[in-house]
C-alpha cells in the first residue's frame, strides 16, 4: 500500500515515522521534558529582570539587586546547560532513527527482484536511501520538539505578558494577526519550493550517477558537450528551485522584522502616556523593560515556527518517498520456505514461459532436465533466453507458467537465500567491490580463511599475479575493481566461485571477455571446478562447450537441439 497522499501533513505517515521512536521511548520523553524546562526557563528571564528592575533598582537597594543577578545569572548557566543537552539528544535520537530506518530500507532493497532495479534509476534509489532519510533526521533535531517547545513558550510569553499588563499585551498583539496571515504564505510558498529542490536533487543525483559511470561511452562517442548541454539543464532547475525558497526567505524575514519592531513601537508610544500619571514610574520601566524582551522572544518562535513547520514537512516529503520504497511490492513472492535439506543439483524446467515484461515471452514452453553433477552447456544467438534461464534458476525474476524444480521441490517453496548460497555465478562483466582482492573474494565471510583463498587461487592459476600486487591479497581493486584487468577481474570471479563451494555452478559467458592466457588458465581449473557439481555453462566459445556432458540449443526461447558436442555436430543442424 502507498503513502503517498498529497496532503499538507498527513497525521497517518507522522504516526508511521513516530513509531522508529518506539525502542528509544525513554530519550524521547527526557527530550520533550528538557523542550518544556527551556521553553519555561526562557519567559522567566524577563520577568525577574522586571522584578529586579521594580525593587531593587527603584529602592536603590544593592543587595537585592546582586540577588537578583546572581539568580538571573543562574538561570542563563541552567539554560546553556539544558540547551546543550536537549541539542545533543534531539540530534542522537534523530540519528538513531534514520540509521534503523535506513538500515530497514537497505535490507528491503536488497530483497528486490532484478526487475525493480531494470524500471528504477540508480540514483533515485540513492536519493531515497540517504537524501531523504536525512530529512526525516529534522523532524526530530529541528521539527516536531523544536515545535513544541516554540507553541508552549509562546504561550507563557503571552501569559506573562497579560500578567503584567494586559493592556500593553492587547497593544504588542495587534501585528500579530498579519503576521500570521504571512506566515502562513510564507509556509506554502516554500513547502512548494522544498519539494521541487528534492525532485531536483533526485534527477541530478540519478544523471551523474549514470554518466559518470558510462563516462567512457561519453568519450568513445565524443558526447561530452552534449552531455554537458544536459547537465546544464538539470543543475539549472536544481538552482531555480533553490532560489525559490531564497526568494521566500529574503521576503519573510523583513516582514517579520518590521512587525516586531511595530510591536515595539505601539509599546513606546502608549508607555508615553502613562509616564508621570502612573503611581510607581520603577513598575512602569520594568514593564516596558521586560515587554521588549517578551516582544523579540515572541516573534523570534512565530518567525521560525514557519521554518519548523516547513522542516517537519520536509521530513514528511522523505518520509513518504522512503515509506514508497518500503511498501514496494517487488520481492520475490514467498510460499513455505525450504531451507535445510540436502540439495545435489538435480534441476527440472517443465514448459517454462517468462516475460521480463509479463508481455512479450522470452522463454516459451521450455523444457530440460540437468542431473547431479552433470554440465550443461546452453548455447544459442544472443535473444535466444540463455541468461534468462540463469536468471530463474536463481529467482532474480519470476516466471509466468510452467514449473522449476530443484531435487523435486518447487523453487518457489525454496528460500532465496538457501538457494543462492547453494549456487555460484560467474557474469561475463564481473563486478569488485571497492577493497582488497581477499574481501572480493570471502565477500566479508567469516568461515573463508585466508588459507582457503590462496588454495583456490593457486588450482584457478591466479596466485602469481595476486603475489606480484602491492599488498598481494590487501590489494585494494578500487571501485568496480578499476585497477585490475578485464581478464584479472574474470580471475578473481573464479575463485569467489571456487571458496563458496556451490553445489550448481553457473558459468555465463565467463571467458567471453579474456585473452587466450587467462582462457587457458580458466580452463584448466574449470575442470577441477565444475567435477562432481551440477554446472551450467552459457558460452559461444568452442573450447568452454564442446566437454560438456549435453548441450541445449536455445533459439527465440525455445529448445530446438539437444546432445553432446559429436551428437549435434552429427545432425548438421543449427549447433
Amino acid at each position: 500500500m502507498s503513502t503517498v497522499t498529497g496532503k499538507a501533513f498527513d497525521v497517518g505517515l507522522f504516526k508511521r515515522t513516530m513509531s522508529y521512536v518506539a525502542p528509544y521511548n525513554a530519550v524521547f520523553s527526557f527530550t520533550i521534558a528538557l523542550t518544556l524546562l527551556l521553553s519555561v526557563l526562557g519567559p522567566l528571564r524577563p520577568y525577574l529582570i522586571y522584578k529586579m528592575v521594580n525593587e531593587s533598582i527603584g529602592d536603590s537597594d544593592a543587595e537585592g539587586l546582586l540577588r537578583w543577578a546572581l539568580i538571573i545569572l543562574g538561570i542563563l548557566v541552567l539554560e546553556g546547560v539544558v540547551q546543550f543537552s536537549l541539542t545533543y539528544l534531539a540530534n542522537w535520537l534523530g540519528q538513531n532513527v534514520i540509521r534503523d530506518l535506513r538500515t530497514n530500507l537497505y535490507r528491503h532493497i536488497s530483497q528486490f527482484k532484478l526487475r525493480y532495479f531494470d524500471q528504477t534509476p540508480i540514483g533515485t534509489i540513492v536519493t531515497r536511501a540517504v537524501s531523504d532519510i536525512e530529512t526525516i533526521a529534522e523532524v526530530f533535531a529541528s521539527g516536531i520538539l523544536v515545535i513544541i517547545g516554540d507553541i508552549f513558550r509562546l504561550v507563557l510569553i503571552i501569559g506573562f505578558m497579560f500578567y503584567l499588563n494586559w493592556k500593553f499585551a492587547l497593544i504588542v498583539l495587534i501585528p500579530v494577526p498579519i503576521l500570521i496571515f504571512a506566515t502562513r504564505i510564507f509556509k506554502n510558498a516554500i513547502k512548494k519550493a522544498f519539494q521541487d529542490v528534492r525532485t531536483n536533487v533526485s534527477k541530478l543525483n540519478t544523471f551523474v550517477q549514470e554518466h559518470i559511470t558510462g563516462m567512457n561511452i561519453v568519450q568513445i562517442f565524443g558526447k561530452q558537450k552534449q552531455e554537458q548541454t544536459k547537465f546544464r539543464e538539470i543543475n539549472k532547475a536544481h538552482r531555480a528551485a533553490h532560489i525559490k525558497s531564497v526568494w521566500a526567505y529574503s521576503i519573510f524575514f523583513p516582514v517579520v522584522e518590521l512587525l516586531s519592531a511595530a510591536s515595539v513601537a505601539l509599546l513606546i508610544y502608549s508607555s508615553l502616556g502613562q509616564i508621570g500619571t502612573h503611581d510607581n514610574p520603577g513598575d512602569l520601566f520594568g514593564q516596558v523593560f521586560a515587554f521588549v524582551l517578551y516582544i523579540f522572544m515572541m516573534y523570534r518562535p512565530i518567525r521560525q515556527l514557519a521554518d519548523r513547520f516547513n522542516v517537519l514537512q520536509m521530513g514528511m516529503v522523505g518520509s513518504e518517498r522512503v515509506f514508497k520504497v518500503l511498501d514496494t511490492e517487488a520481492t520475490i513472492e514467498k510460499q513455505a520456505e525450504l531451507k535445510d535439506f540436502d540439495l545435489k543439483g538435480n534441476i527440472e524446467f517443465t514448459d517454462v514461459n517468462f516475460a521480463y515484461d509479463g508481455v512479450e515471452l522470452v522463454l516459451k514452453n521450455l523444457s530440460f532436465k540437468v542431473n547431479e553433477g552433470e554440465t550443461v552447456a546452453f548455447v544459442g544467438a544472443t535473444g535466444a533466453g540463455k541468461s534468462s534461464v540463469v536468471n530463474l534458476m536463481g529467482r532474480f525474476y519470476e516466471f509466468q507458467k510452467g514449473s522449476i524444480k530443484i531435487e523435486g521441490r518447487d523453487i518457489r517453496d525454496i528460500e532465496s537465500e538457501f538457494l543462492r548460497t547453494n549456487m555460484a555465478i560467474v557474469l561475463q562483466n564481473v563486478f569488485l567491490f571497492s577493497g582488497s582482492i581477499l574481501n572480493n573474494i570471502t565477500l566479508q565471510d567469516p568461515s573463508i580463511s585466508k588459507e582457503k583463498v590462496i588454495e583456490a587461487s593457486k588450482a584457478v592459476g591466479a596466485h602469481d599475479f595476486i603475489m606480484k600486487l602491492p599488498g598481494d591479497y590487501d590489494y585494494d581493486v578500487a571501485e568496480r575493481g578499476g585497477m585490475l584487468s578485464t581478464g584479472q577481474r574474470q580471475l578473481i570471479s573464479f575463485i569467489r566461485a571456487y571458496v563458496h563451494e556451490p553445489k550448481i555452478l553457473v558459468l555465463d559467458e565467463a571467458t567471453s571477455s579474456i585473452d587466450t592466457e587467462s582462457e587457458e588458465m580458466i580452463q584448466r581449473a574449470q575442470e577441477k571446478l565444475t567435477q562432481n557439481r551440477t554446472s551450467i555453462v552459457i558460452a559461444h566459445r568452442l573450447s568452454t562447450i564442446q566437454r560438456a556432458d549435453r548441450i541445449i540449443v536455445l533459439e527465440k526461447g525455445e529448445k530446438i537441439e539437444e546432445g553432446n558436442h559429436e551428437e549435434l555436430i552429427a545432425q548438421n543442424g543449427h549447433y
